[in-house]
């Protein structure tokens, strides 16, 4: 066993948001009482949180730098996101790069992505595809993102442009996702949240385990592990282990990168457990490969350029 890692840390996978803005339909307060959502009820997180909430919430994680992935923001406002990001004081590190949102069948797709990865702080899209037949449960508009024409067209005008794609789906949209990625072997798609093990039955973490390990043999995908508590409310560390080691064992150090899903996680964990039960897994390997895990992996796929910086590893 390795010493725990103490070295710096990249959070690839948070969200912030001003609920004042009115631009998070997802968070608005339901007319009515609410079906929950795969992870259960938003009721926690319907609240302003900002660089300093995050701050709060990392204390004591050595997080040099984050990756802001969308929130969520209404596709009626395009490219606000991006920039009232860049209004924020990000001094400390936080958001520091950007995983921006086009719905990828608009048919302004090109011209949003042009704008897009005109901010250098932008170097990814991501444009969520997980459909659930429970409606409250979907994140998706359409059940066959992946194979829409239209769709594809903007997939294909973004990694043009150099961006990256954070693919977010379900196990059983696996077999799909596949035929994605081998049909864009030059787009760079990182797995969101380890592939969203919702179904937690045998069969459903079966069908989970053999489609990550396909995914995982495409050079072209990586992975985060992020947000397990997600699927797995009443987690222990004997039950993130597996998920976190099967992940790695698919992936490799170097395809895989620990993240937070903050303020998102904090429904069901505190940011000092999620960071603590990785720090336990990962002390199983070398000390290269917890970096990369932690740090290196993130550094190099959203272009964060720190790995060569004066990054004292306290």
């Amino acid at each position: 066993m390795t010493a725990l890692y103490g070295g710096p840390v990249i959070d690839p996978h948070h969200h912030l948001w001003d609920l004042s803005l009115g631009r998070h339909p997802w968070l608005r307060p339901p007319e009515r009482e609410e079906r929950e959502m795969v992870f259960g009820s938003l009721a926690p997180i319907r609240r302003d949180y900002g660089v300093a909430d995050y701050r709060a919430d990392a204390a004591g994680q050595n997080i040099v730098a984050t990756v802001h992935v969308e929130a969520g923001w209404s596709s009626e406002y395009p490219l606000e996101e991006s920039r009232w990001l860049e209004s924020l004081d990000r001094r400390s590190g936080v958001a520091r790069r950007i995983v921006a949102r086009v719905p990828l069948d608009r048919p302004d797709a090109a011209v949003l992505l042009e704008a897009e990865a005109a901010n250098d702080l932008v170097v990814g899209i991501r444009d969520i595809v997980s459909w659930h037949p429970e409606p409250a449960k979907s994140f998706a508009r359409s059940k066959d993102l992946m194979g829409d024409p239209r769709w594809r067209d903007g997939l294909r005008q973004a990694t043009r442009l150099g961006l990256s794609f954070d693919l977010m789906l379900f196990p059983w949209q696996m077999t799909e996702a596949l035929r994605l990625v081998a049909d864009f072997p030059d787009t760079i798609f990182v797995l969101d949240h380890c592939g969203s093990p919702a179904d937690r039955s045998p069969e459903g973490m079966a069908l989970w385990r053999r489609g990550l390990q396909a995914l995982g043999r495409a050079d072209n995908v990586l992975v985060k592990i992020s947000d397990l508590v997600a699927y797995d409310n009443d987690w222990s560390l004997d039950s993130l282990r597996p998920v976190i080691e099967h992940c790695i064992a698919c992936f490799g150090p170097g395809r895989a990168m620990f993240a937070s899903d903050f303020p998102v996680a904090g429904l069901h964990a505190s940011f000092a457990e999620v960071y603590e039960a990785f720090r336990t897994v990962a002390s199983e390997f070398s000390a290269d490969e917890q970096r990369d895990l932690f740090f290196a992996t993130a550094d190099r796929v959203y272009r964060l350029g720190l790995d060569k910086a004066a990054t004292s590893e306290t």
